[in-house]
């Protein structure tokens, strides 16, 4: 199961990723772009997630995934940690994340990252 370092790691590994304390609690950014953050108690992330996307991740795997409700009108989705099956996972979805609020640039720079299963 992924940990809140895993997150931490894997997120600053993607490119121009930095990290920010924000609503105090950790948020990662891509060219200043939020793209993660790291809630409450450090047992979920919330990323970047279409809204129509989202509403089938949460019907399909409900364990996993969920609506906060103060990100409920935003493009956000929450993951429990513990239902991830391994780090794997973790950087498929943080990479997903990251593709929807990176620059067209740093998607032309690092085309391994540019299209769902790639990384």
């Amino acid at each position: 199961m992924p940990e809140a370092e895993d997150v931490r790691r894997v997120a600053l590994s993607l490119p121009d990723t930095s990290e920010k304390i924000a609503w105090s609690m950790p948020t990662f950014r891509v060219a200043g772009k939020m793209f993660a953050t790291l809630p409450e108690d450090e047992t979920s992330i919330a990323v970047r997630c279409p809204k129509e996307e989202r509403e089938e991740l949460v019907l399909a795997e409900p364990g996993k995934f969920w609506i906060a409700d103060h990100e409920a009108q935003f493009a956000w989705v929450r993951v429990r940690l513990a239902a991830l099956e391994d780090e794997g996972e973790l950087r498929d979805i943080l990479a997903d994340s990251w593709r929807q609020a990176a620059p067209p640039r740093l998607l032309d720079s690092h085309p391994e990252l540019g299209l769902p299963g790639g990384s």
